[in-house]
């Protein structure tokens, strides 16, 4: 059983045909895909912690509409219970506490 491809011509290649051969596919073929990184969180800790508290207290506004909006049926729900809890967190003293800086700049 033979090994390799069959010759396109009457004889095979030489090595500099091969060689320009090879050249020249490298030179026509496109550059590998470039994979993008996912692009990372360049705020601070205290930006975090600030854009998150506005997240929590947006989200304590939000369960109380919709516990204010259930009907007298569902007061005694899991989910009625599940939002008032929501609604009693104090987020005012985690608003009180703020995240050390780091590296010396507290």
């Amino acid at each position: 059983m033979p090994r390799g491809r069959t010759p396109e011509g009457d004889a095979a290649l030489s090595n500099a045909e091969r060689q320009a051969r090879h050249r020249a596919r490298q030179k026509t073929t496109k550059p590998p895909a470039v994979t993008k990184r996912p692009k990372t969180d360049r705020r601070s800790r205290v930006q975090r912690w600030d854009d998150a508290f506005a997240v929590a207290l947006t989200i304590q506004a939000e369960c109380a509409a919709w516990f204010e909006a259930l009907p007298d049926g569902l007061r005694d729900s899991a989910t009625a219970a599940a939002l008032q809890d929501i609604i009693d967190l104090d987020l005012e003293a985690i608003a009180a506490v703020r995240p050390p800086r780091g590296y010396g700049r507290d």
